[in-house]
């Protein structure tokens, strides 16, 4: 028997009205993104973090001094190096360039002798004309730009940051009219004396990994960062990462003993895991341990060869930002580098704890410093605490706050938190 006009409406208005229901609106809030496959961030704490922020006020608070930092982005830039006012040696505007920060002209600048040949090291005090005429400057900002961004938008969802970050990170790397040319072969070049050295390495291994990070996290569904856009700063990256390989700069820097060393490793590692080569990173984080750990970390945690620096100080937090950045890319390959003990009884544990008393301002700095800042050391402080360092987690209400604020509770990765740049 076939059902009546008016039954059947019914049964059509039923089905109708529950499928609205069922259906997502047209004007939903987008789904919360997920755990970023971040290389030094720990990407399911940031989730964690993020679903959090409502609980808390002490991240909300936090959040702030992140936004202020992420809002102060979104009307510069964004940057190229296709920019500045001579291209590198090589000619090619699209090569990255850099000035050795510690070498100084020698002599008044003439028409025949335009940079004041020659140059003579001065460690430690930076010389202000390699801020202007090169890419050193506009890359740091497309570095903290990106990462603060990128941030900003992961835990707020605010589209504005997102967009902003995207922009950035094309017109620096993919855009073909502005992009940077995948190597470093003109970085801390010294007028009249080399085009480019290995030691320029360190311009990117310094924060990169920050951007590589950044990526991740717009890649967990921001708006405006596309798939191509993925796919292309996925080949940008291995060309970088073949570049640090293979080059013959890349090999020089990654025999350095000092931090340049450290820092290589850990831009090696992280790139290796940004574009899939776990077996890569794994290696690197493993070697760390004999081939870095062992001959810079003497037994009672001091830093022989960067106290040796006029900026002891500030060498001694900054290798140690390397090393517990790539203790915190050690954690997604199975490689605990925290644990590590050396034949003298060397480790990263020691080596934060030697920074204690000065950090805390419980004593006196014992080494040469040209500019104590006591909050240089307060991001290796709490990298050491999250693993475990009774010390240093006892130390961490004591640590300075850098200028802008403590952001570690949403960033939880060292940063280089003093001023000084080379």
């Amino acid at each position: 028997m076939r059902g009546s006009p008016r039954a059947a409406l019914l049964l059509a208005a039923v089905v109708t009205f529950t499928t609205a229901l069922l259906a997502p609106s047209a004007h939903a809030a987008p789904a919360a993104p997920g755990a970023p496959r971040t290389a030094v961030l720990d990407g399911a704490r940031l989730q964690r973090t993020r679903a959090g922020l409502d609980h808390d006020p002490r991240l909300r608070r936090t959040l702030k001094d992140l936004m202020t930092r992420a809002d102060a982005w979104l009307d510069q830039g964004p940057w190229t190096v296709v920019d500045k006012p001579r291209p590198a040696p090589g000619g090619d505007v699209h090569d990255y360039l850099s000035q050795a920060p510690y070498w100084w002209p020698t002599t008044t600048p003439t028409a025949g002798n335009p940079w004041g040949c020659p140059y003579v090291q001065r460690d430690g005090q930076r010389n202000p004309e390699v801020d202007t005429g090169t890419d050193r400057q506009d890359a740091e900002k497309v570095f903290d730009a990106t990462y603060d961004l990128a941030l900003a938008w992961y835990y707020t969802g605010g589209r504005a940051y997102a967009v902003k970050a995207g922009d950035i990170l094309r017109t620096w790397f993919l855009d073909p009219a502005t992009r940077m040319n995948p190597n470093l072969d003109h970085a801390q070049f010294i007028p009249c004396k080399y085009d480019g050295r290995a030691i320029g390495v360190i311009d990117f291994s310094q924060s990169y990994t920050s951007v590589l990070d950044a990526q991740a996290i717009l890649a967990t569904g921001a708006p405006g960062w596309t798939g191509a856009d993925r796919a292309a700063m996925g080949e940008w990256n291995s060309g970088f990462l073949d570049w640090l390989e293979n080059s013959e700069f890349g090999r020089q820097e990654g025999a350095a003993a000092n931090n340049h060393g450290t820092f290589y490793d850990l831009q090696l590692a992280a790139l290796a895991y940004a574009t899939g080569d776990t077996a890569l990173a794994r290696r690197t984080v493993l070697a760390a341990r004999t081939a870095r750990i062992d001959p810079q970390i003497a037994g009672d945690g001091s830093q022989p060869q960067e106290l040796a620096r006029t900026r002891s100080w500030h060498y001694s937090t900054f290798d140690l930002v390397a090393y517990t950045r790539l203790a915190a890319i050690g954690r997604h390959v199975g490689v605990d580098l925290w644990r590590y003990r050396g034949p003298d009884g060397q480790s990263l544990v020691k080596a934060v704890d030697y920074l204690l008393p000065a950090a805390t301002g419980a004593a006196r700095w014992p080494h040469p410093e040209l500019d104590f800042l006591r909050y240089a050391a307060a991001d290796v402080v709490h990298a050491a605490a999250d693993a475990g360092d009774r010390a240093a987690k006892a130390a961490v209400p004591r640590l300075e706050a850098p200028p802008g604020g403590d952001l570690w509770a949403l960033r939880p990765a060292a940063e280089q938190l003093d001023s000084i740049a080379g």
